[in-house]
């Protein structure tokens, strides 16, 4: 193991244990209940649903990428991962929502509303990287092809 590996496993840990004592020392028993089932639930969702998910996507665009590009699936897979992300930062917002507030100030937008605009633009974004990756491309090859014709 390298010594960069150490050092950043050391400074990992410390980092945790230094969170883990400040929490401990600040924070209510429930509270901290609280932080461990959010933890388990974000590592549930994400081994148990997430990650399966996007495996399979991986699956059949690796099937389909006889006939897509590999730079095209490579764009839409960072899009779906960028998405899984921003999805797990504010799905807890959206159920602390549902639940309601005792101050409304604390919750204020609508999280469901805004993700799912969030997924359009990365959707949105996604198709144009594509569409620019294809275009590049095209140009590239056309050019490859014209100049072999121009040196003979």
């Amino acid at each position: 193991m390298s010594v960069a590996r150490i050092i950043l496993i050391v400074i990992g840990l410390a980092g945790l244990f230094l969170g883990a004592l400040i929490m401990v020392q600040k924070e209510r028993p429930d509270q901290i209940l609280g932080v461990i089932v959010w933890i388990g639930a974000a590592i549930i969702v994400h081994d148990g649903i997430l990650s399966p998910l996007l495996l399979l996507l991986d699956v059949w665009m690796r099937r389909a990428g006889r006939r897509i590009p590999f730079g095209v699936l490579v764009i839409i897979q960072g899009g779906v991962v960028v998405g899984a992300i921003m999805s797990m930062l504010v799905l807890p917002e959206i159920y602390k929502k549902s639940l309601g507030t005792k101050n409304p100030t604390i919750l204020p937008l609508d999280y469901g509303l805004n993700l799912a605009l969030f997924w359009a633009a990365v959707a949105l974004l996604t198709a144009a990287a594509c569409a620019l990756y294809l275009r590049r491309r095209r140009s590239r090859r056309d050019a490859e092809q014209v100049q072999p014709a121009s040196a003979a």
